[in-house]
């Protein structure tokens, strides 16, 4: 890899859905980076060609400075004919086979990072594989135990204590344990790969207006408040837990680094809504640097031209300066 340029991994996402289109709009962007795609070179093609855009693919191991018009591709073949916005579960193997490829590219030192095009989880799950998201998909094939869901946008970075799961089984989740676990990964995250030397984290009550002193729920009790209390004996600046109606506004007047939400609904909303469009997901905790879109498959956009690329020029960006801080790269 050049000591100059970061090299980034794309993998296309879900064939039938907005990735590939996401994919072709970025080869009409200027990127300080070198970018490979992770796909198969003819869906793009013939997405390229749907949308009326002009693309240079280009193919083989070294992976260029990217050029406007141009597109480096790594070609892993799906398994069956590519509609737009038609799932197909025969395709979901080659969904996972490009994770795979990217993951074991960013391990052996291949690419600095990998960005992430969305896919389909239910389509994954009805080919017969397990599959709750990218965040829990590459922490398992790295042999990583725990890592953090974190997006970030419109001037916020939002935590999850608890990612995809039903909002029954979430109050059982939340134990020390986990909580002691997230806090000292988005602690640890935002200061090597933020640059932020003692991070400011806002954290969540589970309950409406924090459980009320026990009154609506005792997890802030019995749970959440000894945490924050041992950790802050640490010397971590931490602040909660704060009733989740009100955190967003009073961070407004009184800054944080991030803020940690208890889960997914709680505090994912407002993220998306002032980042309109360009919010970036990242994963904390993992060997190496992810960034994501902050969208689904949009299986309704795919081939129409209508996808937005801002949210996956975001996440670039983000991929960027966080390879740059960790590598000194500029």
């Amino acid at each position: 890899m050049t000591a100059t340029l970061p090299v980034l991994a794309l993998t296309a996402g879900e064939p039938a859905g907005i990735g590939p289109d996401l994919c072709i709009a970025l080869s009409q962007q200027a990127l300080p980076c070198r970018l490979s795609v992770l796909g198969d070179l003819d869906v793009l093609r013939a997405r390229a060609a749907q949308l009326g855009i002009a693309v240079d693919f280009i193919l083989g191991d070294a992976i260029p400075a990217h050029q406007p018009g141009a597109l480096h591709v790594r070609h892993i073949a799906g398994a069956a004919p590519v509609t737009a916005g038609r799932l197909d579960p025969r395709n979901s193997p080659h969904v996972l086979a490009l994770l795979d490829a990217a993951l074991a590219g960013c391990l052996d030192g291949t690419y600095h990072a990998v960005v992430t095009a969305p896919v389909h989880k239910g389509v994954i799950n009805d080919a017969g594989f397990a599959f709750t998201g990218h965040t829990e998909y590459l922490a398992d094939h790295s042999g990583t135990q725990k890592v953090v869901m974190m997006l970030a946008g419109g001037g916020l970075r939002v935590a999850l204590a608890t990612t995809h799961l039903p909002l029954r089984a979430v109050a059982d989740a939340i134990t020390p344990g986990l909580l002691d676990e997230v806090i000292r990964i988005l602690y640890a995250d935002l200061q090597s790969k933020f640059g932020i030397i003692r991070p400011r984290i806002v954290v969540a009550g589970l309950n409406p207006h924090a459980g009320e002193s026990g009154h609506l729920g005792r997890e802030e009790i019995d749970v959440i408040e000894p945490v924050l209390n041992r950790l802050r004996g640490e010397g971590m600046n931490l602040v909660g837990p704060l009733p989740a109606d009100t955190l967003f506004s009073r961070i407004r007047v009184e800054p944080c680094d991030a803020v940690l939400a208890m889960y997914h609904d709680q505090g994912l909303p407002v993220l998306k809504y002032a980042s309109f469009g360009a919010g970036v997901n990242i994963t904390l905790g993992l060997p190496f640097i992810r960034t994501s879109v902050d969208h689904g498959t949009a299986l309704d956009l795919a081939g129409t031209g209508r996808a937005e690329v801002g949210s996956l020029l975001a996440a670039i960006e983000a991929a960027m300066e966080m390879v740059g801080r960790g590598q000194g790269i500029a």
